[in-house]
């Protein structure tokens, strides 16, 4: 019962977060988005599509099952990459509406118990990840750090 609760409460988390993280970059526009300011190595677009990206690979990946959103994504967004070229306006729309998608379908998949196994893996953060219940609590605290350069990234817009 505990254990519910607590994941609940994670996945509660997550939801806000991601609202708060879409909240802050609606107001910007596509060239805004894609602008990276100097002393940045990235930005707000990038920032969005490396959260999903992460998450999906942090928790579907890891437990041996694919991910929900479209492939070509990952090698662009995933942890080490930067941006590359400016992002199109179909790609910006989708990734804003995946940020919502996933935040419900992770949800019902963790509720059908589709999550058997996890391989473990060593995160940057040096944080060691041995289960589904933990890579959602880091994912978590990794969605909060990119929300504050997110946050960063808007006062040079």
């Amino acid at each position: 019962m505990q254990k519910e609760k607590d994941l609940s409460y994670q996945l509660s988390l997550l939801e806000i977060t991601r609202k708060n993280i879409l909240d802050a970059t609606a107001p910007y526009s596509v060239d805004q988005l894609n602008k990276i300011p100097t002393g940045f190595a990235n930005n707000l677009i990038w920032q969005l599509g490396h959260v999903l990206v992460t998450q999906q690979l942090l928790q579907y990946s890891l437990s041996g099952i694919e991910p929900k959103i479209r492939k070509e994504l990952i090698p662009k967004y995933r942890k080490g990459t930067h941006p590359e070229e400016n992002v199109a306006e179909e790609e910006v729309r989708y990734i804003r509406e995946m940020l919502v998608e996933t935040t419900a379908l992770f949800r019902q998949d963790l509720k059908e118990g589709i999550f058997k196994k996890y391989s473990t893996y060593t995160t940057s953060y040096n944080v060691t990840l041995t289960s589904i219940e933990e890579a959602i609590a880091f994912n978590n605290l990794h969605e909060a750090l990119h929300y504050g350069y997110m946050l960063s990234i808007r006062k040079f817009l």
